[in-house]
């Protein structure tokens, strides 16, 4: 029989320890610690407090921790003598059927591992689904991490161990992630469309108007009638919309959704999860023959990456009015036009300008993202709530010196461009450092026509900075302009600077944002505010209507734009649960006003 939460909350302290004994292996002080907060609100606030226990406990008590594990497919599991959740996992794994070849390439990475990090190699071998992973994912992974350095590793042991004993509590308490599972197989079935030359390696990329892209819309098309959407369509710029109806059709609406198109060679969640999150969320809705007093529009956008046309948020920009008709002329990289991919999609160029949403029509915007980063990893948090998305300033420049011999050249007689850019770049890093939550980047970094033994005359880079309000920002762009004048004299040097990007902050509106805070809350989850360094729909949005932002979770210390993004379906499931939360927040507001009104 599962095990109740109510049960557990009232258990002796004893028989609450025998009863989630062997969730850490062989530790059950990180249980004994936990237990001491009860009561607890929902498995989600069990798996936080469990932890937290391991967080506060200093890195020989985690040393330990991750020791207490047992080597994949090693001498325990050959002896039997492994811990019997240990077992079924291994086993369920097939490590138990590894041919001679996995097994010896097994013994081999385990023994690096254990030269290079000091500890056995955890891997939470049920996978992010709780399903499993093959035996090729598992070398792959074991191979892949042995890069890691040995910080970032024992950080990475410790989630793969909070993942182990998330999974393991899912099972004493018979809880499955439901809608989780059907996020990820969702995800994992639009995947299946790539564009040529990127599908056959297995690697996924959807760019605007592709033939994959176009099967994404029709693919996302027909899974919002699935899911019971009143009204679906594809717009004239390709966004994919789906509309569920209020209980009064002259209600409000809220409005949702992200992107479907990737970077090339990306990953699987950037943009999707902000559309399958409320699709689900709808789903559950019609299942239950509920309506609200507002209505649901989910807005699947085309394109906001950027990656076939210089036209980032095509799709979201086409919502508020700014799409440029200029863009029609821009060519891809067969030359093809704009205005031909979209003719060729069937979109009709002229219905363009009827996209422009009505604000007054909309309750405001609400966007449902991964986190595209390393904070809510390294936190063991599953949900951040956004409190602004950064305001970014991108400038081009140039630095000219003097082009000299490298062996003849006395040091302090030099007029090195790149030592200069180096040096700025270092003083962004400082500087970006003292507000906490501005960022600064030198990502280009180029010597034209550089030499071995020349040193730098000319040197071209780039500079990124970003801060979650624009006067943050503004300074920052000062401080590093400042610097570099200072740097240019000091070293005898000329420079240009061009400014090709600004784009100003979008502060989430603070009634929408603290709506996500109190879903949150009440999952049973501590908050964290955090802003947004990249961009997102959203900030488009901003631009007509209140607007604020759920980030989700991501593995592999939140890695994005790349092939190792990913998501568990636990996460998921949080994530569709907080947004079912703010939909309850909403529906009540709306009745209160109504009943006031009525009054």
């Amino acid at each position: 029989m599962a095990l109740t939460l109510e049960q557990l909350n009232r258990a002796t302290p004893e028989q609450a320890l025998q009863w989630l004994d062997g969730l850490y292996e062989h530790s059950p002080w990180v249980l004994g610690q936990a237990l001491s907060e009860r009561p607890f609100l929902s498995l989600a606030h069990l798996r936080h407090a469990l932890a937290q226990v391991v967080r506060r406990a200093g890195a020989d008590a985690q040393r330990g921790l991750i020791r207490a594990h047992p080597e994949l497919a090693g001498p325990a599991m050959l002896a039997h003598s492994l811990s019997a959740a240990s077992a079924r996992e291994q086993t369920q794994a097939g490590l138990a059927q590894c041919s001679a070849e996995e097994l010896a390439r097994l013994r081999q990475l385990d023994a690096d591992y254990q030269a290079r990090f000091g500890f056995p190699f955890i891997l939470a071998l049920r996978g992010p689904r709780g399903s499993g992973l093959t035996r090729q994912q598992i070398l792959a992974c074991f191979a892949r991490r042995l890069d890691n350095p040995p910080d970032f590793e024992h950080a990475e042991a410790l989630r793969q161990i909070h993942r182990i004993a998330e999974l393991r509590l899912n099972d004493r308490f018979g809880a499955q992630p439901r809608l989780g599972n059907d996020l990820w197989d969702w995800h994992e079935r639009l995947a299946a469309h790539s564009d040529p030359g990127f599908a056959e390696q297995g690697q996924l990329t959807v760019t605007y108007l592709t033939d994959a892209h176009r099967a994404c819309a029709r693919t996302l098309s027909g899974w919002m009638r699935a899911c019971g959407f009143d009204e679906v369509h594809i717009d004239a710029v390709g966004n994919v919309v789906g509309r569920y109806h209020a209980s009064d059709p002259h209600a409000r609406a809220l409005l949702t959704g992200s992107h479907y198109d990737t970077v090339r060679n990306g990953g699987k969640y950037d943009g999707r999860l902000g559309i399958l999150v409320p699709m689900v969320c709808v789903r559950e809705l019609q299942r239950a023959g509920r309506r609200l007093p507002f209505g649901i529009e989910v807005v699947a956008f085309a394109e906001e990456e950027g990656q076939r046309y210089q036209t980032a948020f095509l799709g979201s920009g086409a919502l508020i009015g700014q799409f440029d008709p200029a863009w029609l002329a821009q060519q891809d990289a067969d030359g093809i036009t704009l205005r031909s991919a979209m003719q060729q999609a069937g979109l009709c160029v002229a219905d363009i300008a009827r996209l422009q949403r009505d604000p007054a029509r909309y309750l405001g915007f609400v966007e449902v993202h991964i986190e595209q980063g390393p904070v809510l990893g390294a936190l063991d948090l599953p949900l951040g709530v956004v409190s602004s998305i950064n305001g970014g300033l991108r400038l081009s420049g140039e630095i000219q010196g003097l082009a000299s011999h490298a062996g003849t050249t006395p040091m302090g007689r030099r007029r090195d461009a790149a030592l200069a850019v180096a040096e700025l770049a270092l003083y962004v890093e400082q500087r970006a450092a003292q507000d906490g939550d501005s960022v600064g980047t030198i990502g280009l970094l180029e010597v034209p026509g550089g030499s071995v033994n020349v040193v730098p005359g000319r040197c071209r880079f780039s500079l990124d900075l970003r801060a979650p309000v624009d006067a943050q920002r503004d300074a920052l762009a000062r401080d590093v302009l400042a610097q570099l004048e200072r740097i240019a004299a000091r070293r005898g040097l000329r420079y240009q600077l061009a400014e090709t990007m600004r784009v100003a902050a979008a502060p989430c509106a603070p009634a929408w944002q603290r709506r996500w805070e109190r879903a949150v809350a009440r999952l049973g989850l501590p908050v964290w505010r955090m802003p947004s360094g990249a961009g997102h729909d959203a900030m488009q949005l901003h631009a007509i209507m209140p607007q604020a932002m759920l980030f989700v979770r991501g593995e592999n210390a939140g890695i994005s734009h790349n092939p190792l993004e990913s998501t568990t379906s636990d996460d998921m499931q949080l994530a569709a649960e907080a947004f079912t939360e703010l939909l309850h927040q909403l529906a009540e507001e709306q009745a209160e006003e109504h009943t006031g009104k009525a009054v």
